[in-house]
């Protein structure tokens, strides 16, 4: 077991709580396995009826997965390494995402890469004030994994296309508003609703929906029927051109915005969106995103873009290919190619 996670039962409600403060409880494999070996033994107890996925302290709620372990597989070791993280931490994703249970993940923090992975597919997400929910993988030559393709390409009005491209912040009521979290509560009301739910779990919605409140407005909102017509299209030059003919200042922000995004991851995003919403499962989905992690985790851009953002935080990534032209077809064919049948993923 690792003391990166505290694992409890109170009755009949399990509870997993990130305690990884000084990383903002990103995810280790440690972790991972962890919360896994729990939902495993809780799957198969009758006397648990529900799970409560939370963070102990700090910022949280988690801000993606190990970062550092990845870059340092890409450039030590082959991306083997990395490869074992990835491919274990996708099956905690289908495992909670098929759990027979209800989980309640309360996203009171920052929810980004990894954190997003295990908060959405619980049953019950309740965003706060502090939510402040990304997929920011384009800004390192990565991708929005972890069941992004699934997650994303569902919300409609193109608005997974948008956040998977541009890595934009949602804070809690946009969360609601976008159907990302299914309750919006304050911060100071969490401990109640974690006690009235660790006393009756059974009541779970009821007791959510009492102490939920009227979010204030979600400014995405505004901008809804823009991301709808200038990310309409699942070719990015399309996207790059709808916002240059567009002179207001939000699409002069957005377009500045993907300028310093990774073209390759950009194209990558907006093709595994589109593939995976003719998908009918979610094993299927992360089959799809195993075999592009394996890929991308050893190329250029990712072990670049951690430099420049993450460990120098220069900001000045170089990509390679250094435009959406250069990113052909056939790269993207390399990238979604099955693997050989025994490096396949797997599901638990």
């Amino acid at each position: 077991m690792t003391d990166d996670i505290n694992i409890h039962r109170h009755g009949a409600v399990g509870h997993l709580s990130l305690n990884r403060p000084k990383a903002l409880h990103a995810l280790t494999l440690d972790m991972c396995h962890a919360m896994s070996a729990a939902l495993s033994e809780w799957a198969g107890d009758d006397a648990v009826e529900a799970v409560v996925l939370d963070h102990a302290e700090g910022r949280g709620f988690c801000a993606g997965g190990d970062i550092n372990l990845l870059r340092n597989s890409a450039l030590n070791d082959g991306g083997a390494s990395g490869r074992a993280f990835f491919h274990d931490e996708y099956q905690l994703n289908h495992q909670m995402m098929t759990y027979d249970k209800p989980i309640v993940a309360f996203m009171d923090g920052i929810t980004m890469g990894g954190g997003v992975g295990i908060a959405l597919p619980a049953k019950y997400r309740v965003a706060t004030e502090h939510t402040r929910f990304a997929m920011p993988e384009t800004g390192i030559g990565l991708f929005p994994d972890v069941g992004g393709g699934w997650h994303l390409s569902r919300l409609g009005g193109r608005l997974g296309q948008f956040l998977a491209l541009t890595g934009a912040r949602l804070d809690g009521a946009e969360c609601l508003w976008a159907g990302i979290a299914t309750h919006y509560l304050p911060a100071e009301k969490l401990p109640e609703a974690k006690a009235r739910i660790i006393e009756h779990p059974g009541r779970i919605a009821g007791i959510l929906s009492e102490l939920s409140v009227t979010p204030p407005p979600a400014r995405i909102e505004g901008n809804a029927d823009k991301i709808a017509k200038h990310f309409a299209s699942d070719r990015f030059e399309d996207i790059l051109a709808s916002l240059e003919a567009d002179d207001s200042d939000w699409a002069a922000k957005e377009l500045a915005t993907l300028g310093t995004k990774s073209p390759q991851t950009c194209k990558v995003a907006l093709r595994q969106l589109a593939e995976s919403q003719n998908l009918d499962n979610f094993a299927d989905n992360m089959v799809m995103e195993y075999r592009i992690a394996s890929r991308v985790l050893t190329r250029p851009d990712f072990a670049e873009g951690v430099r420049a953002v993450i460990v120098d935080k220069t900001n000045d990534p170089k990509w390679d290919p250094a435009t959406p032209e250069g990113v052909s077809d056939e790269l993207l064919h390399q990238i979604f190619a099955p693997l050989p049948a025994d490096e396949e993923w797997k599901p638990l």
